[in-house]
């Protein structure tokens, strides 16, 4: 696999892609879905919600967090689960600017 050379990039647009391929599957769409809906919550609950085996769940969930999307603390037995808003405030203000950029031009391409 060649390089992908990230190097030639900003922080900002490094991090940007990397969250965005955090999010780059259906099943961690889901499990942020389900997280905006409860405060917090223990791993089994979220392998409850999901059509995915329970390793299947906890790669997911290993993927979001080492993106930083998702924080984790333990709790006993269990691992307890929550959006890490610090993290999703800079995808909030990514697409707010484009956004914005897009209502400004308002103009038509292709």
């Amino acid at each position: 696999m060649g390089a992908s050379k990230t190097e030639h990039f900003s922080q900002r647009q490094n991090t940007i892609a990397q969250l965005a391929k955090a999010l780059a599957h259906p099943a961690r769409v889901a499990i942020i879905d389900y997280l905006l809906g409860v405060d917090a919550c223990i791993c089994s609950d979220i392998v409850n919600e999901l059509p995915l085996a329970q390793p299947t769940v906890s790669q997911h969930l290993k993927e979001l967090k080492t993106a930083g999307l998702i924080k984790g603390s333990i709790e006993g037995n269990a691992i307890c689960y929550c959006i890490n808003t610090d993290v999703v405030e800079i995808l909030q203000n990514y697409f707010a600017q484009i956004t914005q950029k897009i209502n400004l031009k308002k103009t038509t391409c292709c």
